[in-house]
């Protein structure tokens, strides 16, 4: 059937017609400790930044400490301070703070950031989902999958749609039946059908329902209780051989429920929310028999039709409908939802883009998000399910991988055809070696545990002396983390999203040590990562963010009150050198007498600029003081040391 005659429509009122018609988817090194001493950086950054000192590169490696570690209100903490100073930063790290946040329960401001994060980099697929799709063909593309859909035997040259399956039988609707003609098509009305389930796994047959449940108008859409007790099914508006319509002369669809009596349905009636004035149709059961889904346009209706949801009581009862809102509903045709047994939303729409008619979508760990108040992500499931003509009625059964859609594409046998598919087994590994930053060796012993999205442990392994870690049996489409800790490294995390096809993921993960080994001869500044302490131009006052990191020196050598300290400044070459030498020894002075103000004995430190006498490349600028080198080559000139001549 076509969707231009849906607005012909009148006794199928917008859900059967969609049946119908329209198209509505990351070797610890062994080292000998003899004459060593070490210093555990994070320590000494917390210690930094609990006195007052905070810079953007202190507050990112000491929030990420606790992140990966998993001390998500201490992250949370630390990652506030450092967007606090408005400073440009990583956008990974609103993307890390908005998870943080949400593991104390401050959802509000983990949308922000997520917000935030995606207008920072619209190309990550975390804040393109986020934010909702705008290249929706490429998204589509990106979420097709190869595998075959198979046009079922059971369908017929009229329609045939709306699977769902009871015990071993495939339940669905079908005017195969005779009988009293439908006027706008010349098809005979919809009743439900039974196949029965074979040895190969296919169905074969066309078992009606008892006169209890098929009437002489339209019945479709199933939906049956986990004990097999109860069906609920979509019919026209009509019971107890009372045939009604609305004040406008149409007679609407209604959602009635049957019981299982001695194997036959019986006792059917009609739901307490049904009304002459609106239809009700399509009924969904989750998996605990807690919650069903069914479309409507009843009054608080968006568009044409909305998804909505009631509470199934213990006692069996309905609650009141809740329309399930914006992030599913829009103006148009939302209809057809299915739950799985892990919480899936599917369900058909025409408000969202996609390739023509009715898309399927899905809204993944649709009940575990909805539960938690976390953001629901839309994805068109993409080919072959869907097509550019109407493609609806999703269903599947994860436990036996089976799948059915209906759809009117090209090709069927009829107006509308069932479509059976299995669902493809998509498995992933993710492998690599672990190795020091450094040295690049693989470091022996380091513990790689992988998680998934939410931070919770699934599998875990300590590395040997090749450094290889390899899991395997990870599902497609799915976002885990990888996370790599080892003693005296700093712990490191990395996040991916395994691809929709089969192929084995490598992950080389890096470690930076954490515990560093110092002795006399040792530069603080490569230890602490301090590359310079930076001055204002022509000056040799020190500035807030050179504070930082002397306060990192300062920290050091108040833990070792015996230390002593060479402070060596360099410059580049351009400007003169008697200038630059001046301007180095005055500099090094300069941060030896802030280090005595904080507390350090004079007796401990020495001071000595070296202007561009020691240059570390061949950036010499005589005899003109100008040079062809980069900024970047000029910046390696332009450093100072803290050496160590006595521990």
């Amino acid at each position: 059937m076509k969707t231009k005659n849906i607005l012909s429509v009148l006794a199928l009122s917008f859900f059967i017609t969609m049946g119908y018609a329209q198209k509505g988817k990351v070797r610890q090194a062994k080292k000998e400790y003899d004459n060593l001493a070490y210093v555990k950086t994070s320590e000494i950054l917390l210690e930094v930044a609990n006195n007052g000192f905070k810079s953007v590169e202190l507050l990112q490696k000491l929030a990420n400490s606790f992140y990966f570690n998993n001390q998500m209100k201490e992250a949370a903490q630390w990652y506030g301070e450092l967007m606090a100073m408005n400073e440009n930063v990583d956008p990974e790290y609103y993307f890390r703070y908005a998870q943080a946040l949400k593991s104390i329960e401050n959802y509000t401001e983990s949308d922000k950031w997520m917000n935030k994060f995606h207008e920072a980099d619209r190309s990550d697929l975390r804040g393109r989902a986020f934010a909702s799709t705008v290249d929706y063909l490429s998204k589509i593309d990106e979420a097709s999958r190869d595998f075959e859909i198979k046009n079922m035997d059971i369908n017929t040259d009229v329609s045939d749609f709306g699977t769902t399956q009871y015990q071993d039988q495939l339940v669905y609707a079908s005017a195969r039946g005779g009988g009293k003609k439908y006027k706008w098509n010349e098809q005979p009305f919809l009743d439900l059908f039974t196949a029965d389930k074979q040895e190969d796994g296919s169905y074969s047959g066309a078992n009606a329902y008892n006169a209890q449940v098929n009437s002489k108008f339209h019945e479709s859409s199933a939906a049956f209780t986990p004990d097999d007790e109860t069906m609920y099914f979509t019919r026209n508006n009509y019971h107890n051989k009372k045939y009604k319509k609305s004040e406008d002369g149409t007679n609407r669809l209604k959602l009635f429920r049957a019981t299982l009596d001695e194997g036959n349905w019986s006792n059917v009636e009609s739901v307490h929310f049904n009304s002459d004035e609106y239809s009700v149709a399509h009924p969904t059961i989750n998996l605990s028999g807690t919650k069903m889904y069914f479309a409507s346009d009843m009054e608080g209706t968006l568009g044409k039709s909305d998804i909505f949801e009631v509470e199934i009581k213990e006692d069996g009862t309905l609650g009141d409908p809740v329309n399930l809102g914006s992030s599913i509903n829009t103006e148009g045709h939302e209809s057809f939802p299915f739950i799985n047994s892990e919480g899936d939303l599917y369900f058909s729409s025409n408000g969202f883009s996609g390739l023509g008619g009715l898309d399927v979508f899905v809204i993944r760990e649709f009940e575990k998000r909805k539960e938690s108040n976390q953001q629901l992500i839309l994805e068109n499931v993409g080919r072959p399910i869907n097509s550019p003509m109407d493609d609806f009625a999703y269903y599947e059964n994860i436990a036996t991988k089976e799948g059915f859609f209906t759809s009117n594409r090209d090709g069927g046998k009829g107006d509308d055809d069932i479509y059976t598919f299995i669902i493809p087994d998509c498995e992933q590994i993710v492998e690599g070696i672990v190795s020091d930053q450094e040295t690049q060796t693989p470091i022996v012993g380091a513990r790689v545990t992988l998680l998934d999205a939410e931070g919770e442990a699934l599998n875990s392994q300590t590395v040997g002396d090749d450094g290889a870690y390899k899991f395997e049996k990870l599902e497609c489409e799915k976002e885990y983390l990888i996370r790599i800790e080892a003693e005296d490294y700093e712990t490191v995390e990395e996040r991916f999203t395994t691809p929709k096809r089969k192929q084995d993921l490598i992950i080389n993960p890096t470690l930076e040590k954490d515990v560093k080994g110092i002795t006399e001869g040792t530069d603080l500044a490569e230890t602490l990562n301090i590359p310079i302490i930076y001055f204002d131009f022509d000056k040799s006052n020190i500035r807030p963010d050179a504070e930082v990191e002397l306060q990192k020196v300062l920290a050091v050598m108040k833990q070792y009150p015996t230390m002593v300290v060479d402070i060596r400044s360099h410059t580049d070459c351009r400007a003169p050198a008697e200038y630059n030498l001046r301007l180095s020894d005055s500099r090094a002075k300069s941060t030896r007498q802030y280090l005595i103000s904080n507390g350090i004995e004079a007796g401990r430190l020495t001071a000595k600029g070296y202007g561009e006498s020691q240059l570390v490349n061949d950036c010499g600028c005589e005899p003109t003081n100008e040079s062809d080198c980069t900024e970047e080559q000029h910046q390696l000139n332009r450093r100072s040391e803290f050496i160590i001549v006595k521990m």
